[in-house]
């Protein structure tokens, strides 16, 4: 599958039709993705970024903002959002889209990154780890919390 990973902050035509897709994707509301997106574009700040995979539409995305809704405020920055459209699952999206914001995160200065889910296993397959449990705000249990760090921060 033929796809391109781009950053937001340098496509910022894109911002709209991808607050809307992840909006649909995740129900957060509208606005806040608009707001994420606009301090990603106009921002020299590292945090928060927007990366969006692409073929003639959008397929897949993720975010990097301080916190992802949880009770671990020294966990951050956190990638957030991720998604990829079920008809490109298992074609190299979503590693693709997370080796990618490890090494561009990792050329402003951020060599550790934390991922919130529920998921167990897939993140490993991409040179994450599981961190520890984290209660998420709102949520009756607590769900997973992953770390990846670059080469150079690796003990």
């Amino acid at each position: 599958m033929q796809y391109e990973i781009i950053n937001l902050r340098d496509h910022p035509e894109y911002k709209g039709e991808a607050a809307a897709w992840f909006h649909a994707k995740w129900g957060i509301p509208l606005e806040a993705y608009l707001d994420s997106m606009e301090r990603c574009v106009k921002n020299t700040d590292a945090v928060p970024q927007w990366y969006l995979a692409r073929t003639d539409r959008m397929i897949g995305g993720l975010g990097v903002i301080e916190n992802d809704f949880h009770n671990r405020k020294d966990l951050t920055p956190n990638v957030c959002a991720v998604y990829v459209e079920e008809s490109c699952r298992c074609q190299g999206v979503a590693g693709g889209l997370l080796d990618h914001v490890c090494q561009d995160m990792a050329g402003k200065g951020i060599g550790t990154l934390y991922l919130l889910t529920d998921h167990a296993s897939f993140y490993e397959r991409y040179g994450w780890e599981f961190f520890c449990m984290v209660q998420g705000d709102g949520e009756d249990e607590p769900s997973r919390m992953y770390i990846h760090r670059t080469k150079e921060e690796n003990p």
